[in-house]
Order: C-alpha cells, then structure tokens, then sequence
C-alpha cells in the first residue's frame, strides 16, 4: 500500500530579496553607457549607506540594445538602452521601505520582484519532512485497520515537491502544498514537503 503525507511550517521572514533594473536611453551608445555606469555607481553608494555588503549583491553586466517604440509606420527609434539588473539580499527587514525609497532615487527604474525568505529554510524543510513521513504512516495505518489488514515495514520512500506541476494527482491528499491555506499567511514564509511511503501488508 502507498500512502501520500504533507505538512508545512511557517516561520518569520528574516531575509528579504529584491530584483532591480536600471535602464537608460540616450542617443548614443557612448551616452547610454556613461548615464548606466553613473547610474550603477550611484545604486552601489545607497547600498553601502543601507550597510549591503557587495558579497549580498548579484549584479548583471551592463546590456546595451536599441530602443524602439510603437509598431509598423509608427514605429519610432529612441535611442540606446543600457541596462542591468542586481539581486539584492537584506537582513533588515524594518529598513526595506526605506532602501527601496533610496534606491529609487538613486536611478532604478524598475523593482521587479521582492520575496521573503528564511535564513534556516533547510532546518525548517527537515521538521516538514519529519512531519510528512508521520501524516503518511497515520494514513497508512487507518487504511490498514479499515481493511482489515496489519501495516508492514516500509518498502520505498518517495520524496515529492508538493508544488510541483507534476504532481496534481496528489492534489487534495494531505496539507502543505502550494494551495494550503496557512500559504496564504501574511508575513510568513511556509515551507512544505510531501512524501510517499509504500508498507507492505500482512494478515491480521
């Protein structure tokens, strides 16, 4: 017999992550270069202020391509476009409002994402998986009593990302995947884990 366990635990945000861009158009390459460079230069100042150490920054190289806008005859060249993008993490949680206002200031044009992390996800993905392997042997176990039969050793374990899109057939089987309601939390960060046991079965 196979049985599908789930759980989840929730923790307090203490890592948050945030995408950035910075974009600018010129009419030369040369220019466009220069405002991105200045651009980069004065974004690495705002974060050194906000005590980000470089180590915590993850910065692209500096792309130029051409800047277009509308379509067809409309179409219209606007000059170059120099861009690049950095990835930064922050352990000041109560300072962000700030560091995006000055990072904004500084030149950035666009904050693509930000998402909150723990720094012990691995400690936290360990108690979920404890937490999954005991949901699936107490499934395991009413099942057996119900039909009648003695729950046996365990014969394989599968492990099983409960947010994965491959596996909708467990959808519905137990808590702790991406549509488990305690994911909705706000000002949580939940990690799950799913597994499936297979015991053998014996006569009572």
């Amino acid at each position: 017999m196979s049985a599908y366990g789930a759980a989840s635990v929730k923790a307090a945000p203490d890592l948050v992550r945030v995408r950035l861009v910075v974009e600018r158009i010129e009419p030369s390459p040369k220019e466009a270069f220069e405002a991105g460079q200045a651009n980069v230069a004065g974004l690495r100042s705002v974060l050194r202020r906000h005590d980000i150490a470089d180590a915590a920054v993850s910065a692209s190289r500096l792309r130029l391509s051409s800047a277009w806008e509308g379509y067809g005859k409309e179409r219209e060249f606007l000059g170059y476009k120099c861009e690049a993008s950095f990835t930064i993490e922050s352990g000041n949680l109560d300072g962000f409002q700030q560091l995006l206002i000055d990072v904004v200031d500084a030149g950035v044009n666009r904050v693509d994402e930000v998402d909150f992390d723990v720094r012990a996800k691995g400690e936290l993905r360990a108690q979920a998986r404890r937490a999954a392997v005991q949901a699936a042997r107490a499934k395991a176990l009413l099942y057996a009593e119900a039909a009648g039969v003695q729950l046996g050793a365990v014969l394989h374990i599968q492990d099983v990302d409960p947010e994965s899109l491959g596996n909708e057939r467990y959808r519905g089987h137990g808590t702790g995947g991406a549509t488990a309601e305690e994911d909705l939390a706000p000002g949580h960060v939940v990690v799950s884990a799913a597994v499936v046991l297979g015991f053998a079965l014996a006569a009572q």
